[in-house]
């Protein structure tokens, strides 16, 4: 998994880049993350603005230090030769105990090299029963034969 995948994007590559952005969040390793993204991205990620890997790096710490038993999907919805469109969803629970389901969508457009130039997400979160949690692997990458957002209904 160590090609670069770089613009211009085809529908394999498109989906490529998703899954791989998909496994680094599972890893929950803020640096990693930000590796994937140009050092001055921009990102809107909800109501905050921010921009370069240090504030991507910073902003990753603080959401994971809240967001306990995160586990991510995510599912290419459009893509032209620079720009991916994304819908997501990832569960998690709060320090009291509370699990949620977070749904949303990314727009990310690319540098040349395939960094991630510019990242807009809109969130909005679902207060769920640990019952019905659908989002269940162990802690990491999202095994291949888990079901897709399309194969859960979401």
């Amino acid at each position: 998994m160590s090609l670069v995948l770089v613009p211009p994007f085809t529908h394999h590559t498109a989906r490529q880049k998703v899954r791989r952005a998909e496994d680094s969040w599972n890893s929950r390793n803020p640096e990693q993350v930000a590796l994937a993204y140009s050092p001055d991205s921009v990102w809107r990620n909800r109501d905050v603005f921010l921009q370069g890997r240090e504030a991507i790096i910073a902003f990753l710490t603080e959401k994971w230090a809240k967001e306990h038993e995160y586990r991510l999907i995510k599912e290419l919805f459009a893509y032209d030769a620079a720009r991916i469109a994304v819908r997501f969803a990832y569960e998690w629970h709060d320090a009291a105990g509370q699990w949620f389901r977070s749904y949303g969508n990314e727009n990310w457009v690319f540098d040349t090299e395939g960094l991630m130039a510019r990242r807009m997400a809109s969130i909005n979160d679902v207060v769920i029963a640990e019952k019905d949690r659908l989002f269940v692997w162990q802690q990491g990458t999202r095994p291949e034969n888990h079901p897709s957002l399309s194969d859960l209904g979401l």
